[in-house]
């Protein structure tokens, strides 16, 4: 009975182990009748590598290296002489323009094939202080005390770091590489509003700022601010004005228009959403008394809405009253459509209330859009060259701004309109905060897919 009871005990540990995913072959069991904590031993935990022995790998020490200098937007000099010190001493031209953006350019090995444009940003969101980089086994991040800068200085990085791979490869045949490295896209895209684009001879150009692994977008939305601006000129009392119809309220009608004007997605397609709006504010009625106040005495409030809200004015029939939006679209046609349908909508208003009232509807455009080209060869060859990579493509649109807009408005040398793409090298996570990070192998494996897409693009491209 004792010799079934041990081999019963046996198996009941083997079970249990399985069962929670723990292989039998990471325990040692003892044959004892009474298991104890000391006869169960797990085999010695794998020994996480540091960051010094990280950085044993070209591409992430470049990261690093470019990463520990501090760069806000306007502030990028040192990262740009940085970013041109190791350019040259691969013995790759590299130079910055009058702005302070960096271009560099390897020559073509080969004449009848077409060169190649790689194109990020250096600054990052973030002040002067010090960067303190670390590694937790999975991701690089920092002490948590200020942001990372993986946006954009992993797609820096990596360009830099193909550029000199493909310097030291005299047996590879392409087109050439060209690198546009850009001051200031975070807060203004005044870098690459200043890039001279005529001595640039590709046709085509990824941006490597997405922030996931095998994104390949093909098109981005447009960014048009817009006011909807109301007036009822003749106001009042509230009691003593109140029934006379002429006196109309224009926070009410204001009301009235928001309630008509769209919302939201206005149109999508398989890529995603293609057009939206969206209110952003609305402002009117007796808060003028209340807003002076505020800046005139420097008064502080925890919510400067619930102050605003519970000082101002409540007894005058309002005269002015504005809202403002944000119109996104990829399709230019589509915006023009919402936009003229808007402004139906306030003739119409200004039919029902002329004499009492009037509205208009004002939008300015802020960055264009960046629609999906004709041409869907590049797309197309990233995502084998992503699959290649062992990575999942993902080919879709995002609505949003970036680089890529100023790209698809602008000529090469040849007077080829650019074709853009934004591409997606690592998972980054928690973008512009503390909590910033970067997945190790997802970099790694991001930079696969540039190469691949570099080699992919001089033998299939170029035919």
């Amino acid at each position: 009975m004792k010799f079934y009871y041990k081999y019963f005990v046996i198996l009941i540990i083997f079970i249990l182990t399985a069962g929670n995913g723990v292989s039998s072959q990471n325990y040692l069991i003892s044959s004892k009748h009474n298991f104890s904590q000391g006869d169960i031993i797990k085999p010695e935990k794998e020994k996480i590598m540091d960051i010094k022995e990280l950085r044993k790998n070209k591409l992430i020490d470049i990261f690093c290296t470019l990463a520990e200098i501090p760069s806000p937007s306007g502030q990028e000099d040192k990262v740009a002489q940085k970013i041109i010190e190791i350019l040259k001493q691969a013995d790759i031209e590299a130079k910055q323009d009058d702005f302070g953006n960096v271009k560099a350019k390897i020559p073509a090995t080969d004449s009848a094939k077409k060169p190649l444009l790689l194109s990020a940003h250096m600054d990052v969101i973030g002040d002067n202080s010090p960067i303190n980089i670390k590694y937790n086994g999975q991701y690089i991040e920092t002490d948590k005390k200020r942001t990372l800068g993986a946006d954009d200085k992993a797609g820096v990085a990596a360009a830099i770091n193909l550029a000199i791979e493909i310097k030291k490869n005299q047996n590879l045949k392409h087109g050439g590489l060209e690198l546009v490295f850009t001051k200031d896209e975070e807060q203004g895209l005044s870098g690459i509003n200043h890039i001279d684009f005529s001595d640039l001879e590709s046709e085509y150009v990824l941006v490597l700022d997405a922030d996931k692994l095998g994104q390949i977008l093909v098109a981005g939305a447009s960014y048009t601010n817009a006011v909807l601006d109301v007036t009822a000129p003749k106001g009042g009392h509230s009691g003593i004005d109140i029934a006379d119809k002429e006196r109309v309220n224009a926070v009410k009608l204001i009301g009235e228009l928001i309630n008509e004007i769209p919302q939201g997605v206005y149109k999508a397609n398989e890529l995603g959403v293609v057009t939206s709006i969206n209110i952003g504010s609305v402002i009117g009625g007796g808060v003028e008394p209340c807003i002076k106040q505020i800046s005139d005495e420097n008064i502080k409030a925890e919510s400067y809405i619930d102050y605003i809200a519970e000082k101002s004015m409540t007894n005058l029939i309002n005269t002015h009253a504005k809202a403002r939006y944000s119109i996104r679209s990829s399709e230019l046609a589509n915006e023009k459509e919402l936009i003229e349908k808007i402004q139906k909508i306030t003739e119409n208003f200004n039919k029902k209330y002329e004499g009492l009232a009037k509205a208009e509807f004002i939008a300015t455009p802020h960055l264009p859009a960046f629609e999906r080209s004709n041409d869907h060869k590049l797309e197309e060859l990233g995502a084998k060259a992503c699959k290649a990579a062992g990575a999942e493509p993902s080919v879709t649109s995002f609505h949003a701004g970036a680089e890529t807009h100023i790209y698809a408005h602008k000529k090469n040398k040849s007077g080829k309109t650019f074709k853009p793409y934004l591409i997606g090298c690592a998972d980054v996570y928690n973008m512009h905060s503390s909590d910033e990070k970067i997945n190790v192998e997802s970099y790694l494996k991001g930079y696969e897919f540039l190469k691949k897409f570099f080699e992919m693009y001089n033998v299939n491209e170029n035919r």
